[in-house]
């Protein structure tokens, strides 16, 4: 057991690594970058539902489903993303690998659990050109990040009443973004950049309830509300202008903007509260049908650093609707009737509006829950999921992006804090 538990803290210490770059989305730009999915692949393949929980997986959205564990449960996931970016006039492909999350979960009691893990929260990673003719001439304009924010946090669930828990989730975010402008003019010798680099850092909190009544026998509701209140977020910032030689690449002049004087050395970033109302039906380890609702008030959202004409922000909503089927899962004869086959479907309106064109997201998602041995009694087991969406448009000179996301995610049950007993 120590073995596993050096291991577990070596992949945390390592996650930061991959937390960073993420992303190949032109749509990194804005914000603080691409959020990334939070929970695990198992809610992820339901179209990232975070209404459901049970007994053998972490829920990483809602904190109060760390109050139905019944063992120790250790989870990570990685995943691997095609995407594929068409403008009107051409097209790119690319790919992103990523460890997605790392977590432990522990029973401490009847109805009291307790989670705490690292993963990526945002990720920056967009290169890009811009052209336009004026009366000097061709000006090229191209634009690139990188970095992104990371996240530990620590939560505890806890059964207040029969049926009924509450949670809450400690967050803090860190990690630094790098953002590169070039600006070339036509048979002019200079060109001109700008580069800006910000360290990012504060906490946020993450609060879940969840009902789950049984209405028959077999069968059970579940409801829940979580609610990932404002983060704060403190940046500290330093800027470089300068000019380079279009022939060499060289710097031929760099000076550092004093941001003091302007009162951007040290900013505020506040990404606004998010609100997730999720309901649910089903039967246990049999079946389940979920939908959830969320909103989150965007258009509070502000940049000081890098303030631009044609972008706005509106508020944003994401609707999912997913599930579960599992055959039998007390077979002994038929492996493949244990399996647990998942799928779900989502929507965004992003809450970006750029030149009067909203930014949003459609995916499907699917995928399949392995146990890792060919006895019933095994709790442990490997997830694999797909996603296959699209985000964005191509119309009005922007981009649409099409992905392919494979993940892979492993959830491993075990008994820890078990009494000594003398006889």
């Amino acid at each position: 057991m120590i073995k596993n538990f050096i291991i577990a803290i070596l992949c945390v210490t390592s996650v930061s690594i991959y937390a960073q770059n993420s992303t190949a989305s032109p749509y990194s730009y804005f914000g603080v970058g691409d959020l990334k999915a939070t929970g695990t692949v198992e809610n992820q393949m339901m179209g990232g539902l975070s209404v459901y929980t049970d007994s053998i997986h972490i829920n990483l959205n809602n904190p109060a489903a760390y109050s139905k564990l019944g063992l120790t449960t250790y989870t990570a996931g990685l995943s691997r993303t095609e995407y594929r970016f068409v403008t009107n006039d051409s097209k790119e492909n690319t790919s992103i690998s990523n460890l997605d999350y790392l977590s432990l979960g522990f029973n401490l009691g009847k109805g009291f659990g307790l989670g705490f893990g690292l993963m990526p929260y945002s990720s920056v990673g967009y290169n890009f050109l811009s052209e336009r003719t004026t009366d000097q001439g061709l000006i090229t304009e191209s634009f690139s990040g990188e970095g992104g924010l990371n996240r530990v946090y620590i939560s505890l669930g806890y059964e207040l009443v029969k049926n009924l828990s509450l949670g809450v989730t400690g967050n803090f975010n860190f990690g630094n973004q790098n953002t590169n402008t070039y600006q070339t003019i036509e048979d002019v010798q200079f060109g001109s950049f700008n580069k800006m680099e910000s360290r990012i850092k504060g906490f946020d909190f993450n609060f879940g309830a969840s009902f789950t009544p049984a209405i028959t026998d077999k069968h059970t509701l579940f409801t829940s509300i979580v609610v990932n209140t404002q983060a704060n977020l403190v940046s500290e910032n330093t800027r470089t202008i300068g000019s380079f030689s279009t022939v060499s690449g060289r710097d031929i002049e760099v000076t550092e903007v004093d941001l003091e004087a302007q009162g951007l050395a040290r900013t505020g970033v506040q990404i606004p509260t998010t609100a997730t109302l999720g309901v649910g039906y089903g039967q246990d380890k049999k079946w389940f049908l979920g939908a959830e609702y969320s909103f989150q008030e965007l258009s509070t959202y502000e940049n000081e650093l890098s303030p631009a004409s044609n972008l706005e922000y509106q508020n944003a909503q994401t609707y999912r609707l997913g599930g579960y089927y599992i055959p039998d899962y007390t077979s002994f004869t038929s492996y493949l009737k244990r399996v647990t086959y998942r799928a779900g479907v989502k929507a965004s309106k992003s809450g970006i509006v750029v030149d009067n064109k909203e930014i949003n997201d459609f995916g499907i998602t699917f995928g399949i829950g392995l146990p890792l041995s060919s006895m019933s009694r095994s709790l442990s087991n490997i997830n694999l999921g797909f996603e296959l969406g699209k985000r964005g448009t191509k119309y009005g000179d922007l981009v649409e992006e099409s992905y392919f996301k494979v993940n892979v995610g492993l959830s491993l049950n075990d008994k820890w804090f078990i009494p000594r007993k003398i006889n």
